[in-house]
């Protein structure tokens, strides 16, 4: 053994690469990214890694891999549950042979997500053993002992750590390269009456994961991270019970007091029970304090009543917490004193800061998707029409000045919803927004159906050849795979010629004048026809030469910061200036200009 400093991420891709891991496969996003990107870092080759085209691509490899006694893992965030979760249920039925663990990392607050699924909750709808970190340590250790319960009850697992160990940062012990299982999968066995799901064999499956759930109720109680943290004062009647990083919270908060017992419950699902029961025998009153969902609360509630315990359990139910929201030292530390009768934790007198700007989430200096909103709003001026936007960094195109997303519901479902609005109303023009990563993740069906079902829409794909709001990762149109082959890139335009799209046209949409042409062109003729934007993400390429004002041409109608509203842009002393460290030279703002006072910039 020996420390390493380690991001919770990269401590459960570390785990699972010491457990034996054979395969991972996933998705990327916030806050699960890491996981994959790390194992693939300290890959010596015997691991096979793969960005998959969506989490249930990603889902169904990582179980043909297990049903060959492969240790698989697949990663993803909560709302890429959602995704994946077709196959995961039947899957849930079927079994596997090698261990399998189903990473999902939940983002309370949110922080970059569109919900706040709580995914111990699914865990109880699929039927499926959850493993519930509490910090980075314990991550580390506990994707471990998941492979070993995935494999010795040949199921599936969920391995559900939040934001805060998946982004915190620990020095732990971790083994030596020596010491790392070696997992060698025998294969796939042919057998139908296994491998294949029908009516029968799930009702056969339904009641073994049924009785496998109680004897894991037993198992999960003598668990060791499972556990109860006895009372400082025998004679105290209040309890806490809580579980991940509000655990952690919790201890810090009670350090160095004279604190009630503590429930620490690690396993969710299965719940352990007998260990709960031994906990609640004696109190009068337990606060659950959990994110996000009142997992915890309405377990005890219901062991109360079966055992016939006079406990009041209080926690979101009862509003002594928050019902939403991500938990912090400060939020426990409060309702900890109004539970426990303690003194109000004083705030601490604030510093008055110095006046800051305010700084809204902006597309980037030089970011190719301004200057595609800007086109196709250029192009549709004065026209009744609706944009429907998807998930990324094009998100950020809803913002003033740009106001070019008019829905935004999930990965890929504005293709579908543009074609929903313009059967209501077919006098608008329809557009739906999606990138080119997620053009191949979750819009390409969509518009399948769009042709199948003779809708009238425009798509706009904007290919920065990347998957850049989550850190650039390789996608199907980028020719690069994550084992570091250089293959055949697939093509956009090939795919929705393939499929039915007989007008589909690209172009650079910083060549502002052709951009705008080319929307006019197209989105006046009927049927489903596309438009790819292609321009490569700001991040990934050289900046050019920034962009000037002639100050003699200006005359300060600052039309280029009212309809671009690019942070290389900005105002000092009541006149426009180009920031020099932040313009890339797009030429976007030059081309903007009615005096021709911009100049300099690549494409000016």
């Amino acid at each position: 053994m020996h420390t390493e400093f380690l991001m919770g991420n990269a401590a459960i891709a570390m785990g699972a690469v010491a457990a034996g891991l054979n395969v991972v496969s996933g998705y990327p996003g916030t806050p699960s990214t890491e996981v994959l990107e790390t194992t693939a870092r300290h890959n010596d080759g015997s691991i096979y890694v793969e960005w998959s085209a969506n989490e249930k691509a990603a889902m169904e490899l990582a179980a043909g891999a297990a049903y060959c006694g492969a240790r698989t893992m697949v990663t993803m965030k909560q709302v890429g549950l959602n995704v994946a979760s077709d196959p995961l249920m039947s899957l849930a039925y079927i079994g596997v042979k090698g261990g399998m663990v189903v990473l999902v990392a939940d983002d309370p607050g949110p922080i970059s997500s569109q919900t706040e699924q709580d995914t111990r909750r699914f865990a109880a709808f699929s039927k499926l053993p959850c493993f519930d970190p509490s910090g980075v340590q314990e991550a580390y250790d506990m994707i471990q002992e998941a492979f070993t319960y995935s494999e010795k009850y040949h199921t599936p697992v969920l391995f559900r750590p939040t934001t805060r160990v998946c982004h915190g940062y620990a020095s732990i012990q971790v083994k030596d390269k020596a010491d790392y299982l070696v997992n060698q999968p025998e294969g796939f066995v042919k057998d139908s009456s296994k491998w294949v799901i029908f009516p029968r064999l799930s009702y056969q499956n339904h009641i073994r994961m049924e009785e496998r759930n109680e004897q894991l109720q037993e198992v999960f109680s003598g668990y060791e991270r499972n556990c109860i943290r006895p009372a400082a004062d025998p004679g105290c009647k209040k309890g806490i019970a809580t579980h991940g990083i509000s655990y952690a919270y919790t201890m810090e908060v009670l350090h160095g007091k004279s604190a009630p017992g503590v429930l620490k419950v690690a396993t969710p699902f299965p719940f352990p029970e007998q260990l709960a029961v031994e906990f609640l025998q004696g109190l009068d009153e337990v606060l659950c304090l959990e994110e996000l969902d009142p997992v915890i609360e309405q377990e005890l509630v219901y062991l109360c009543g079966k055992y016939h315990l006079p406990t009041k359990i209080r926690g979101k139910l009862t509003h002594d917490v928050a019902p939403a929201g991500e938990n912090s030292c400060d939020s426990v530390a409060k309702d900890l004193a109004a539970f426990l009768g303690w003194e109000q934790p004083a705030a601490a007198a604030p510093e008055t800061p110095p006046q800051l700007p305010v700084r809204p989430p902006v597309l980037c200096a030089g970011c190719p998707h301004r200057a595609s909103f800007f086109a196709v709003k250029e192009a549709m001026k004065g026209k009744k029409s609706v944009f429907c936007g998807d998930i990324g960094c094009y998100t950020l195109g809803n913002a003033m000045p740009l106001d070019m997303v008019d829905t935004c519901l999930c990965m890929g479902a504005g293709v579908n919803m543009t074609q929903g609005i313009g059967k209501v109303e077919p006098d608008t023009t329809c557009f739906a927004f999606v990138g080119d990563s997620t053009f191949f993740a979750s819009a390409i069906t969509g518009m399948v159906n769009a042709v199948y079902n003779q809708a009238n829409m425009t798509l706009v794909v904007l290919d920065n050849s990347t998957t850049a709001m989550t850190g650039h990762q390789p996608h199907p149109g980028t020719g690069k795979t994550m084992m570091g082959q250089v293959v055949d890139k697939v093509s956009i335009v090939d795919t929705l010629h393939g499929i039915g799209v007989k007008t589909v046209e690209t172009v650079d949409p910083l060549h502002l004048k052709e951009a705008v042409a080319c929307v006019k062109r197209v989105a006046s003729q009927p049927g489903v026809k596309a438009i790819i934007f292609k321009s490569p993400c700001a991040v990934l390429i050289k900046s050019g030469k920034p962009a000037e004002i002639e100050e003699s041409k200006c005359i300060q109608c600052k039309k280029c910061i009212r309809t671009l509203g690019c942070p290389g842009i900005i105002l000092q002393d009541g006149k426009v200036r180009i920031e020099q460290a932040l313009c890339t030279g797009c030429g976007l703002c030059a081309q903007v200009c009615p005096t021709q006072a911009i100049g300099g910039a690549c494409h000016a």
